[in-house]
């Protein structure tokens, strides 16, 4: 149900639980954004989100399903009964749930790197989280719904409390170290930093005592394909990986049936598997993770989120970003420079992003050398008095070239629609960057106005990179994280960064939609300040 909100402009329907709701995944709609009316200026002024939703003119509003039925912000009680359904939705599926095991104290102490083992009391490290401990989802209170960004919960937006599990090695542990196998699996495209969290994975599992580590081969098809062996994973063999791009497991995409890929699972005898994906890859973990619960497996299921794009939900920001956004950087340059260097030069670069404009926004506002950022979450339109051609021949005129940059996901709506998918089910989207190349080069044509375009797609090369030091540490950090977790007891969640603070979420909430840009938030109009671009309606 519903809350009882007739001025919604974003919504969020989450699932009410008890232990088998909880899992179960959300429904959630698309957020969207209200415009302001069209001004026929060429100024700064809010865009307009593409969605599915029509756009109202309202605050962003958060609608939740209550087990006691729609909530009423009449009833001086809606607060508690949002709260207590909050908790709901995020507590931590568990190992316990299904099995009655006791605690023991856990093994995992940096006092064992000592060279003098003697006297290893739990008294002289206290470096251990508190099962209570929290962290504070959102920290802003916006005091009016029509603050920039405001997210609110109810049309006055009112304060509420968004806590979250503090992510950290617990004092007890639910599994004998000795008896663990562990097994990692990158799944999905590459990304900067997958090795570094192989890496820290392998290091924290051997700090707990596991000896028997394994990866598996090329995404979740190593558990099916004839020919693919588990890899023995130890400090010595990934000791340097980090030192490199790709993944040292290799990835895929796509898998057999959970069903088979649990089969397979116990077959190995796996007593922990780790999952480093994006929102598909989280997907299939947590349909793994449930089909261990409906079999009462003793196994837990720990994701680390792997998306270049930035859109998982949630999260600060997910490994890699940082890297991929560094890296556009030289193509934007480049594009810079042959714009700058030739008559009437125009520089077009396409970043990935196939739902979400972060990367484009993020190197369009680092770089300070982009006139026109297009991305998914923004309609706009090329041709007429207000599109994005006509935006250009004044650029031209003005300066004498420009640099456009678009996200991959951007301008779909121009397109002719396919509906293929690829081996993860994502729709596999046309080719914007192209299209655009060749609108620029039909519509200087057609108008008699020479344009020299220079096109640079750095997909492959910013995605096989290296993390950077910054992605370096947020990967140490979360696979560190995923195997405190899996030792805690937890199964079906996922290790990520929420405002600044290491935290565990439910993978279901997280994979309710993608995170996407909000039009209407400070860093889109930072990039609209920076670019200087108009409304393209």
């Amino acid at each position: 149900m519903n809350l009882n909100c007739s001025r919604v402009a974003v919504c969020m329907q989450v699932a009410a639980g008890d232990k088998q709701a909880r899992s179960r995944r959300p429904e959630r709609s698309t957020p969207t954004v209200n415009p302001d009316p069209p001004l026929r200026t060429r100024r700064l002024k809010h865009s307009r989100l593409v969605d599915p939703l029509k756009s109202r003119r309202s605050p962003r509003v958060l609608h939740v399903r209550a087990v006691s039925g729609k909530l009423d912000f009449s009833d001086p009680s809606w607060k508690q009964k949002y709260q207590e359904d909050w908790n709901r939705r995020f507590s931590l599926p568990h190992i316990t749930d299904i099995y009655d095991l006791k605690p023991r104290l856990t093994t995992f102490s940096l006092k064992k790197n000592r060279t003098d083992a003697s006297n290893l009391s739990t008294n002289m490290w206290n470096g251990y989280v508190n099962k209570d401990d929290r962290a504070l989802l959102k920290v802003i209170k916006y005091t009016s719904p029509t603050s920039s960004g405001a997210e609110c919960v109810d049309p006055d937006c009112s304060w509420v409390e968004h806590w979250v599990h503090r992510a950290g090695p617990r004092k007890e542990i639910y599994y004998e170290p000795g008896e663990v196998k562990a097994a990692i699996v990158s799944c999905g495209g590459l990304c900067p930093g997958l090795n570094d969290v192989i890496r820290q994975i392998v290091f924290t599992l051997e700090i707990y005592g596991v000896k028997n580590i394994v990866g598996i081969q090329f995404g979740y098809r190593g558990f099916f394909e004839k020919g693919l062996k588990e890899m023995p994973l130890s400090r010595q063999v990934v000791e340097n990986i980090n030192l490199a791009g790709g993944s040292f497991l290799g990835v895929s995409r796509g898998g057999a049936k959970t069903s088979e890929i649990v089969d397979s699972i116990q077959a190995r005898r796996i007593d922990m598997l780790f999952v480093i994906g994006g929102n598909g890859s989280h997907a299939g973990a947590n349909a793994i993770h449930e089909e261990c619960r409906k079999r009462k497996l003793k196994i837990s299921v720990v994701a680390v989120p792997k998306t270049i794009d930035n859109d998982i939900l949630f999260m600060d920001k997910t490994f890699g970003f940082d890297t991929a956004v560094e890296e556009a950087q030289r193509a934007i340059n480049s594009a810079y420079i042959e714009a700058r260097s030739a008559y009437h030069g125009i520089g077009l670069v396409k970043l990935m992003g196939r739902s979400t404009g972060f990367i484009a926004m993020q190197a369009s506002l680092s770089s300070g050398q982009i006139d026109v950022c297009l991305i998914p979450e923004v309609s706009f339109t090329l041709d007429g008095e207000h599109g994005v051609m006509r935006h250009l021949e004044h650029l031209l005129k003005k300066k004498g070239f420009c640099v456009v940059c678009v996200a991959e996901g951007a301008g779909q709506d121009l397109l002719q629609k396919s509906n293929a998918t690829d081996a993860s089910g994502n729709v596999i989207l046309s080719d914007f960057g192209v299209h655009m190349q060749q609108k620029i080069k039909k519509h200087f044509k057609d108008i008699g106005v020479p344009a020299d375009i220079k096109y640079i797609d750095p997909t492959y090369m910013v995605r096989a990179c290296r993390a950077n030091a910054s992605d370096a540490i947020l990967c140490t950090v979360l696979g560190q994280n995923a195997v405190h977790a899996a030792f805690a007891g937890f199964s079906g969640i996922t290790s990520g960064i929420c405002n600044t603070h290491y935290a565990y979420l439910p993978i279901t909430e997280v994979i309710a939609a993608p995170k996407r840009v909000n039009p209407n938030s400070r860093m889109w109009h930072r990039c609209l300040t920076s670019t200087g671009q108009p409304d393209f309606h």
